[in-house]
């Protein structure tokens, strides 16, 4: 029983990588499978929502500077 275990059990521990490079080389599935899914859960970036975001991103910089200048200028 045990030497049956073990034969099973390297080849399951010799196929698995195998199977996964083969798989990850197939083009085909690769773009047909892989990305669609990346496109789905990342949609692609509007320039208009691009901006919004560096100018919200601009606005809490300034907002944090002047924060800790009042706050230097009264601990002065």
């Amino acid at each position: 029983m045990g030497v049956k275990l073990e034969v099973f059990r390297m080849t399951v521990y010799l196929t698995f990588p195998v199977a996964m490079f083969w798989i990850s080389n197939q083009a085909e599935w690769f773009e047909s499978y892989v990305i669609q899914r990346k496109r789905e859960l990342w949609p692609p970036e509007k320039e208009g929502q691009r901006q919004e975001l560096e100018e919200f991103k601009e606005k809490m910089r300034k907002q944090r500077e002047e924060r800790l200048l009042r706050a230097a200028q009264q601990s002065s």
